[in-house]
């Protein structure tokens, strides 16, 4: 599993995901931080990457294109905080791999985790 991080989420979790053993990039490393959405996507499909996001469009965007990739985690919390998030997203991601790497829509918040499948 390969991670592309969106500029709504700190660099940071780079290297929490490299401690979890997941390859991840932040966008910012690799593009414009006021980029749309298109272009994160396009990206990451090339690239072979999901897209982990705080950002709502993407989920919007997958829905509206009938895409079957890239899979998309969606945080749907206001703490987006890597010492917050951590025990909720790590388990969450083992759980799915599976689903992740042929291409779904993982919604995670505190109460509940939401998986759909592309195209959605």
């Amino acid at each position: 599993m390969k991670v592309l991080i969106d500029m709504n989420l700190s660099p940071e979790w780079v290297q929490e995901f490299k401690l979890h053993n997941i390859d991840a990039i932040h966008w910012s490393a690799i593009g414009k931080f006021d980029a749309p959405d298109e272009t994160i996507i396009a990206w990451a499909i090339k690239n072979e990457h999901l897209v982990f996001t705080h950002d709502l469009d993407f989920g919007t965007a997958l829905a509206l294109t009938k895409a079957d990739k890239p899979s998309v985690i969606q945080v749907r919390t206001q703490n987006v905080t890597i010492p917050y998030l951590t025990n909720i997203l790590f388990p969450t991601l083992e759980t799915y791999t599976d689903l992740l790497e042929k291409g779904a829509l993982l919604v995670v918040d505190e109460d509940k985790k939401r998986i759909r499948i592309l195209p959605l």
